[in-house]
C-alpha cells in the first residue's frame, strides 16, 4: 500500500529513550484527568488521603493506555502511515520494532496494574475492564461505525467510575451522563477531522470512515453538543446536587461548559481542528483559560 507522503524523507531516528518516550503518547495523558472529577464534585480533595489515591489511580491509568497504544500503533502501523502526522509515530516510523513495542507494552501494563491494586483490588478490576475494552476497540470496533465512538466513550466513563472506587465515593448518575456525552461529542469530531483532513485516502487510513459523512457527522455533533450542555445544566440545578453542594452556585460554572463546547466547535469547523482533542485543549489558550476559570468556580462552588 502506498502513500502519498511517500516522496517525503523523515527525519533521522531519535536516540531510544525518546524513541520509546514518544511511543509511550504522553501528551494524551491529558484524557486521564477524568480521573480526579469525583475527587473534585464529591468534595473530596481535603479527605485525608484521597487526593494521593486519585494521583495514583491517574498514573495507573496513564501507563495501562499507554501500553494500549503502543499495542494499536503496531496494528495500525500499515495504516498510520498514509497519514500525515501518524506517519511519524515511532512504530510507523520504523524506530520501533515489534519485540521492543510488545516489551514496552508489558512493561506498562505491569507497573500499570501494580500500581492499580495498589489503590485497591476494586480499582483494579476496573482497570482491568478499561484494558479489555480498549482491546477490543483495537481489534474489532474500531471498524464499526459509531460503536467505535461509544467505545472510546465509555473509556472515559471507565475513568471516572475508577476515580470514585479509587476514593471510595458513589459518583452522580449526572456526572456519568455529562462524561458519557462529551467524550461522544469529541469521538465524533476526531472522525470529522480524519474524514475532512484526508479526504481520498480516509478510507485507506480508518475503514469505516466511508460509513461516515461529513452531514452527517456535523449534525451528530450539533446533537450531541445540545445534549451535553443540558445535561451538565440540568445536573448544577438538580435538588440532589444543591443538597450535596450546600448552595445552588454551581450553575455559574454553565457558562463555561457552553463557552468551551461552542469554542470546540470553531475550532473544528474554522480552524480544522478537532483530530487530537489532547492537543486542542494544550494549545488554544482560550480553551486553557477557560478550563481554568471552570476548575476556579466549581472550586469556590464546592468548596467556598
Amino acid at each position: 500500500m502506498t502513500s502519498p507522503f511517500d516522496g517525503l524523507s523523515l527525519p533521522a531516528a531519535p536516540a531510544l529513550p525518546v524513541t520509546l518516550w514518544r511511543a509511550l503518547r504522553p501528551r494524551q495523558w491529558t484524557k486521564n484527568l477524568a480521573v480526579f472529577a469525583p475527587l473534585l464534585f464529591a468534595k473530596a480533595v481535603f479527605v485525608p488521603g484521597a487526593a494521593a489515591k486519585a494521583a495514583t489511580a491517574m498514573l495507573a491509568f496513564c501507563l495501562l493506555a499507554s501500553g494500549l497504544y503502543v499495542v494499536n500503533d503496531w496494528v495500525d502501523r500499515e495504516k498510520d502511515r498514509l497519514h500525515p502526522e501518524k506517519r511519524q509515530r515511532p512504530i510507523a516510523a520504523g524506530n520501533l520494532g515489534g519485540r521492543g513495542a510488545f516489551a514496552l507494552a508489558a512493561a506498562c501494563w505491569a507497573m500499570g496494574g501494580a500500581l492499580a491494586y495498589s489503590v485497591g483490588p476494586s480499582f483494579a478490576s476496573v482497570c482491568g475492564g478499561y484494558v479489555a475494552l480498549q482491546l477490543c476497540y483495537s481489534l474489532a470496533l474500531k471498524r464499526l461505525v459509531i460503536l467505535d465512538v461509544m467505545a472510546i466513550a465509555m473509556g472515559f466513563v471507565l475513568r471516572v467510575f475508577g476515580g470514585g472506587v479509587a476514593i471510595t465515593v458513589p459518583v452522580s448518575n449526572w456526572l456519568f451522563l455529562c462524561t458519557l456525552l462529551l467524550a461522544v461529542f469529541l469521538g465524533f469530531a476526531k472522525r470529522r477531522h480524519e474524514l475532512s483532513s484526508l479526504q481520498e485516502e480516509a478510507t485507506a487510513h480508518r475503514d469505516n470512515l466511508v460509513d461516515y459523512s461529513l452531514p452527517m457527522l456535523d449534525q451528530m455533533m450539533s446533537m450531541v453538543a445540545a445534549a451535553c450542555i443540558l445535561a451538565y445544566g440540568l445536573y448544577s440545578v438538580s435538588r440532589e446536587t444543591v443538597e450535596h453542594v450546600g448552595s445552588d452556585r454551581l450553575k455559574f460554572t454553565i457558562p463555561f461548559v457552553i463557552y468551551g463546547i461552542f469554542r470546540y466547535l470553531f475550532l473544528v469547523h474554522r480552524r480544522g481542528q478537532g483530530g487530537s482533542p489532547e492537543r486542542v485543549l494544550l494549545s488554544d489558550l482560550p480553551l486553557v483559560v477557560n478550563l481554568a476559570l471552570f476548575v476556579a468556580v466549581a472550586s469556590w462552588a464546592l468548596y467556598g
